[in-house]
């Protein structure tokens, strides 16, 4: 796919800009790799519930990487980060050796020495100075080294409405809204005409509910932090529980589930159950290997943007290695984070080797990214793959013509989960309470959010 600007106005905190140089070189362990020693290495596999064409896919590219890696024995564990159980399971050890988390968790992992320095292995990499150092230091320790690696493109938040749930409330697919109150108007229509169907949902769990409200809060132009002080009690946030408020009790138009997470929204959307919700633009990958979405039925478009300081929250996925890897482990886990995620974007040979055995399994080839080097890398990239592609982007054309228009925002930069989570209850007590005070309830959680901001302080 290509897209049709030429410049990305694209923005994570500050402009993005290519890193000439790692920040710092040197030994992560004293212990030196034996490149040829035999290495049974556990990664990430797909998340729960992929289709078999989706393991089917993966398990080529494992066998693939095993004959360029003869050494090294891939098993795959099927996956899925939650707030809720993560730090459970690192601390239990039941995590396999290469996982994934968000940019936002990086930090706090470092500084409790639970994941391991992979800057050496990292230099090995010959693109390893191109990263955007905007995304790089998400995974930078004090020191300069680097811990965790940039492994899935920057995502930005859209809203994903069903063409055919338009079609049957009389509205036009092709001409998405663009406005809050047009997606108000939407969602009571779609409801209207489709009697069980949410017109518009929201997720509101598992700390899901507050990373959410966390877009709207954007979108509206507020924010949830300012430097160590918590400030969810800002009209943006206000607003934008006004108007859940009142697509669920005035204009009954948000079904009759509450209690969605990342895994069930997708799930009802892809069953036709929901009209509309937001989510990062990457979700359509997921959708496919998991939900066996109809991609005539999908659609993509811009959230509605409000004000001068309104933004798309923005974010992205790191690949970690567990602290307790040997130096044999962290060699090999920096060869498979090459091979399965870095390649493709970098090597023309690696990109349509990835794309063939995708399109073979009839997998997804060209859903939607942001980009994880430089703009124009990606656009190589895009142009090596352009003859795979094999998503509807022509029903993306909302969102890919002016994402790079929009300013992009971090998530909360403290506490991030803690202060979704204090958002979380929220968000269903104003989806489950007519009566719900929103402004106690605000206030109620900003004490919450506030201590674990100082906590993490």
């Amino acid at each position: 796919m290509k897209y049709s600007r030429t410049t990305m106005a694209l923005a994570v905190a500050g402009a993005l800009a290519l890193t000439s140089t790692l920040t710092a070189c040197g030994d992560d362990k004293k212990e030196s790799a034996d490149t040829n020693a035999a290495v049974t290495l556990n990664v990430v596999g797909l998340l729960p519930g992929a289709k078999p064409e989706a393991q089917q896919a993966l398990a080529a590219e494992v066998a693939d990487f095993q004959k360029e890696n003869p050494n090294i024995t891939v098993k795959t564990k099927d996956y899925e980060w939650k707030a809720t159980t993560f730090a459970a399971d690192l601390a239990g050890g039941t995590l396999p050796t290469v996982f994934e988390i968000p940019f936002t968790d990086a930090k706090t992992l470092i500084a409790n020495g639970q994941i391991a320095d992979m800057q050496s292995s990292l230099s090995s990499l010959s693109y390893a100075a191109n990263f955007n150092k905007n995304l790089l230091q998400y995974g930078q320790g004090p020191d300069g080294h680097t811990y965790a690696i940039p492994a899935k493109s920057v995502y930005a938040v859209g809203l994903h409405y069903n063409r055919d749930l338009f079609t049957s409330a009389g509205l036009d697919p092709n001409k998405p809204p663009t406005t809050w109150d047009e997606v108000r108007t939407a969602a009571k229509a779609i409801a209207t005409k489709n009697p069980g169907v949410a017109g518009f949902a929201q997720m509101a769990k598992d700390a899901t509910g507050g990373w959410q409200l966390t877009v709207d809060t954007y979108a509206r132009g507020g924010r949830l932090e300012d430097g160590k002080k918590a400030t969810l009690t800002n009209d943006a946030t206000k607003a934008s529980l006004q108007f859940l408020k009142d697509l669920r009790w005035t204009d009954n138009a948000m079904g009759a589930n509450f209690d969605y997470d990342w895994t069930g929204i997708n799930q009802a959307f892809a069953a036709g159950k929901v009209g509309m919700y937001t989510s990062g633009q990457d979700v359509y990958t997921s959708l496919v290997q998991t939900n066996n979405i109809n991609p005539k039925q999908y659609g993509l478009t811009m959230i509605p943007l409000t004000g001068g300081d309104a933004g798309v929250l923005g974010g992205g996925t790191m690949a970690a290695v567990s602290n307790k890897a040997t130096a044999n482990e962290k060699a090999a886990a920096v060869k498979w984070i090459d091979y399965h995620y870095l390649r493709k974007y970098t090597n023309q040979d690696a990109a349509k080797k990835n794309a063939e055995i995708q399109v073979a399994s009839k997998q997804p080839v060209g859903t939607p990214e942001l980009p994880i080097f430089s703009q124009q890398q990606y656009q190589t990239y895009q142009d090596w793959i352009k003859s795979y592609v094999n998503v509807p982007l022509d029903q993306m054309t909302g969102f890919t013509t002016k994402v790079f228009d929009a300013k992009l925002v971090n998530e909360p930069a403290i506490a991030t989960q803690d202060v979704y989570k204090a958002l979380d209850s929220v968000v269903q007590a104003v989806l489950t309470n007519k009566d719900a005070n929103i402004d106690q309830l605000l206030t109620d959680a900003n004490t919450k959010a506030q201590r674990a901001i100082d906590a993490a302080g």
